[in-house]
């Protein structure tokens, strides 16, 4: 399953650039692969780097690496529903308050780390349990459509853009 088979009413505009991020991705390597990318990726990021945000108010690396692992959180959550047809309309969630009650920063980076694991290793799980009828299958979330296989692509391109912040304006 790859982005080019989506179809427009899978998922929101707002999606459309992490989604074209995960362009030419089968789905399933795909979340294997940028799982380990991103795994790397932070793991090399030094200590002195971790709390430090590139302005006054905007994340620190970890704040950043917590909300990519938050986001993943709901994202696999909304796959899990909309799988099993739940039919219930699902709310957003502030990204800026999830990130300001995370205490992300007393956080030791190695925790944060095999969190982000442990996380990619049970969505890939999620995703591999999924039949392709499932993955076709359609939810209502933040007031807009998204498909089960849409979610997938958007939390590898999710992570793929940080990233991309990360290398531009923290290193």
């Amino acid at each position: 399953m790859i982005v080019s088979e989506l179809k427009y009413n899978e998922f929101a505009d707002f999606y459309s650039g992490y989604i074209n991020k995960a362009s030419g991705l089968d789905l399933l390597t795909g979340l294997k692969q940028s799982g380990s990318d991103t795994l790397t990726f932070f793991e090399a990021i030094p200590q002195e780097k971790q709390e430090y945000a590139y302005l006054k108010g905007k994340w620190t690396i970890k704040e950043l690496l917590l909300h990519i692992i938050d986001a993943e959180r709901v994202f696999a959550y909304r796959a899990l529903r909309f799988a099993r047809q739940d039919p219930t309309a699902l709310p957003g969630f502030e990204e800026n308050d999830y990130v300001r009650y995370s205490n992300a920063n007393s956080l030791d980076m190695e925790a944060l780390l095999e969190s982000y694991k442990l996380l990619r290793a049970s969505t890939v799980s999620l995703f591999e349990s999924f039949t392709t009828d499932m993955l076709l299958q359609i939810g209502k979330a933040s007031g807009s459509n998204m498909s089960v296989r849409a979610i997938g692509f958007v939390i590898i391109g999710h992570e793929k853009h940080h990233i991309e912040i990360v290398k531009e304006r923290y290193l």
